[in-house]
């Protein structure tokens, strides 16, 4: 019934910039809070940045001043402009959506997309 699809991962060298973009399709009534997560190899997934329906944001510290998150939404999107990357960024980012179905517009359900890849090299 919905889906959601990330895009824009890729391989960057230090100090560079990626963007990564988040579409959200199908039945869906309205969107709460959207979020980026990422996983690097043996460590848990952590929380980037989060942004809500009315466009107050949060961020991790590890990326304050350098990754800005956005979202349209009539559009459904949700975008992270990621700069100044650091090998340690290195990870699988993770779009994250809370969305309120046509069918069931009283509560919220938790989607994922599937990961996409961003690499920083030294």
């Amino acid at each position: 019934q919905v889906q959601v699809v990330e895009s824009g991962g890729g391989l960057v060298q230090a100090g560079g910039s990626l963007r990564l973009s988040c579409a959200a399709s199908g039945s869906i009534f309205r969107i709460d809070l959207m979020a980026w997560y990422r996983q690097a190899p043996g460590k848990q997934r952590e929380l980037v940045a989060r942004i809500t329906s009315g466009g107050s944001t949060e961020y991790a510290d590890s990326v304050k001043g350098r990754f800005t998150i956005s979202r349209d939404n009539a559009k459904n999107t949700v975008n992270l402009q990621m700069n100044s990357l650091k090998p340690e960024d290195t990870a699988v980012y993770y779009c994250h959506a809370d969305i309120f179905l046509t069918t069931n517009p009283a509560s919220a359900y938790r989607y994922w997309g599937q990961g996409t890849q961003v690499t920083v090299s030294s």
